[in-house]
């Protein structure tokens, strides 16, 4: 089967949990760089990727790699790639996405109307027509620009992996599903171990810890652009990483995994989410307040978004909303608490340093994530 080089890009400061989803899924990383995460793969790895990893926003095909200084050369080296292996006589192909970062080709709109001119030009001497009818499936091009390198991919995801199918309403500062699942991968919680998010909000973290626990794609309730690309891909692919998941579920495993939330309406929302899921079974959401957060159980985990203050109003009780926390977690001997927040004021109202503290963007938010892990559980004998 025909070989591509596949690129996931993940969330910055997080390479290391996608570089782990790619080789345990049994591919080989190729290239590690910010923000994104190379590795080989053929037709089946595609549709593997696109229905097993849980935190790429989408899956890539690198086109081409090339330096471009003038626009000129952005056409004839755009011009120049293998376009009709990927694109058929009748595909609808535009480029979807251009940015540019410390380049000295900077518009957006002026890369993505020279490339498409490039690829238009291309693909009808491959073809030998001039006009493009363009009825057949969708070919979306996303390139990328840094320091005058231009990568050029395919996108084979279309609507972005976060979209797993099951949220439909959200909290007012909400986790993407991608992000959850990556900060979850980055404790050592496993389905077996207690959890508890006491600020759930729309029930993200307990939603992708449950469908961790019970080894569910997150893929699986959700179609894909490339499913459409006969091709590229064979049905047969699709067909097969679909049965696969389909295999993997246990819905049969004991979990602990809880949400708490004081707005009765967004944990209406919560169970709603869970319940398109398909782990309503496995978690349980209930109105508390953190200061009522206790659990009989040992070496239990909390993981949690809680408020960050965007309003005044908000950022006032901070403080006290922190230090309750704190508190609550002191009171649970032998617990973790992983924390993911843009508020200044963690460490001391958590009443200790983190073990460690690490950078992340939450959106446009600039957030970090505490980590205070607690001891490990005694082995089994």
């Amino acid at each position: 089967m025909e070989q591509f080089e596949l690129i996931a890009p993940c969330h910055f400061g997080l390479e290391s949990v996608m570089k782990r989803e790619v080789t345990d899924l049994g591919y080989e990383v190729t290239r590690v760089e910010d923000g994104k995460v190379a590795f080989a793969g053929d037709a089946q790895a595609i549709a593997d990727a696109n229905l097993f990893f849980r935190t790429t926003e989408r899956i890539l095909i690198r086109v081409g790699e090339f330096t471009a200084t003038t626009f000129d050369e952005l056409f004839e080296k755009t011009r120049a790639l293998p376009w009709e292996r990927y694109i058929p006589k009748d595909g609808k192909f535009w480029v979807a996405k251009a940015n540019s970062i410390k380049s000295r080709l900077f518009s957006p709109s002026d890369i993505q109307s020279i490339m498409k001119k490039a690829i238009v030009n291309r693909l009808g001497e491959a073809y030998g027509i001039s006009w493009f009818e363009e009825t057949g499936s969708s070919y979306p091009i996303r390139v990328s620009i840094l320091k005058d390198r231009v990568t050029v991919c395919l996108d084979t995801t279309g609507v972005s992996l976060h979209k797993r199918g099951y949220r439909r309403q959200t909290a007012k500062a909400p986790i993407s599903e991608t992000l959850a699942a990556a900060l979850l991968m980055l404790t050592p919680w496993k389905g077996g171990r207690i959890l508890v998010d006491p600020f759930c909000g729309s029930g993200t973290f307990p939603i992708e810890a449950a469908m961790m626990a019970c080894h569910m794609a997150p893929g699986m309730k959700r179609t894909f652009l490339a499913e459409e690309w006969k091709n590229l891909i064979p049905a047969a692919c699709w067909k097969n990483a679909r049965e696969e998941a389909e295999d993997l579920v246990d819905r049969s495993v004991k979990t602990d995994i809880q949400g708490y939330d004081i707005d009765g309406e967004v944990l209406e929302a919560a169970r709603g989410n869970a319940e398109r899921a398909g782990v309503t079974g496995l978690i349980h959401l209930q109105k508390r307040p953190v200061s009522e957060l206790s659990h009989s159980g040992s070496y239990g985990f909390i993981v949690t978004n809680p408020p960050y203050g965007e309003r005044l109003e908000e950022k006032e009780a901070l403080p006290e909303l922190y230090r309750t926390l704190g508190r609550q977690f002191s009171l649970l001997d032998s617990w973790s608490l992983y924390l993911i927040t843009a508020f200044d004021g963690v460490e001391n109202c958590i009443g200790r340093k983190a073990a460690k503290n690490r950078k992340i963007y939450n959106g446009m938010i600039r957030a970090y994530f505490y980590q205070y892990p607690g001891p490990r559980p005694p082995k089994r004998g």
